[in-house]
């Protein structure tokens, strides 16, 4: 049996102005918003999710994304990405100038009705319309599918691999070789356990192959860092994150509290992991952010303990001292 090969580096997409905000009833203004896009790339971040194109009466949270798409493409070698929960919202992501739209897929069918008002399948041809309409246009914005709930769903229960793999079949088949250009596995409502999260990762890769490029945990159950870990050593180097811990899913009772940025970068750096987070600029705009959310639920174990004197700091990541 081979050892395993810890990988040199992973990339940590700051997620938390789209899945933190949208799970907190005010709205933080566009220019705080801005700030924040700004910190987090000054802090060393080259991949956030800025919003979602979906439709201003249902998230007025995030009725600005095309504002804050827009500035984000000034920032150079920041890979912009939007969710996009529809036809209609793809166009608008297209027009945007996103680098990347994130397309959810709900493998359990209960959640996919009341996140999509759509049976699983229908989205996935919904999709396969998406791929068409970035045809036609000649679009170069790239597709992601996140396969939401498929580690189970608090309202239908149990979600069977099986289906997991099936439509994740289903969607890479689509658009004939031009289709998807990634998927990545979400524990919407924090019930994996790192052993599930193991072989789902290598089961789903084997279907994938190299396409499988993301993991999105929360930590609902005390359980988000450690189904890092399993996914890491399943092959896994891309993460979303929200910083402070925030975020959840309006349609998933329960789902509350993403991994935390700044929890996810100190595990990495721990290990000798590079992230390419600076980790004062890191913790500077978590405290920015915890003033702009005041009085909301903040988590995160970091930023409470503080570094222990047995780590370094510097721009590439948390070092063993």
């Amino acid at each position: 049996m081979n050892a395993f090969q810890w990988p040199q580096s992973v990339t940590v997409r700051e997620v938390g102005l789209r899945d933190g905000l949208q799970s907190i009833a005010r709205t933080l203004p566009t220019a705080q918003k801005l700030q924040w896009i700004q910190g987090a790339y000054g802090a060393g971040i080259r991949e956030i999710e800025v919003g979602s194109f979906v439709p201003p009466k249902l998230l007025p949270q995030l009725a600005d994304t095309a504002e804050l798409v827009a500035f984000a493409k000034t920032l150079p070698g920041l890979c912009v990405s939007v969710l996009v929960p529809n036809l209609k919202g793809a166009e608008r992501a297209m027009d945007s100038g996103a680098d990347w739209m994130l397309l959810p897929l709900s493998v359990s069918h209960a959640h996919s009705l009341a996140n999509l008002r759509k049976a699983p399948d229908d989205v996935v041809a919904e999709i396969g319309a998406i791929i068409e309409a970035r045809r036609a246009r000649g679009s170069a914005i790239r597709i992601e599918v996140g396969m939401s709930t498929a580690f189970g769903c608090t309202i239908q229960g149990h979600v069977e691999v099986d289906e997991v793999l099936r439509l994740l079949q289903a969607v890479l088949a689509l658009g004939h070789g031009h289709g998807v250009d990634r998927v990545g596995l979400a524990d919407t409502v924090g019930y994996a356990d790192p052993r599930q999260v193991g072989e789902l990762f290598t089961r789903a890769r084997e279907v994938a192959g190299d396409k499988l490029g993301c993991g999105h945990f929360h930590d609902t159950r005390g359980l988000g860092l450690a189904n890092v870990m399993a996914a890491l050593q399943a092959g896994e180097t891309r993460f979303d994150a929200c910083l402070a811990g925030i975020g959840g899913c309006p349609h998933a009772p329960g789902a509350s509290g993403n991994v935390a940025t700044e929890d996810l970068a100190y595990l990495m750096g721990s290990m000798g992991i590079a992230t390419g987070i600076d980790w004062d600029a890191l913790m500077t705009l978590r405290a920015q952010v915890a003033q702009w959310l005041a009085g909301e639920c903040l988590h995160g174990s970091i930023a409470q303990a503080g570094l222990p004197k047995t780590h370094l700091k510097s721009p590439q990541g948390l070092q063993a001292a």
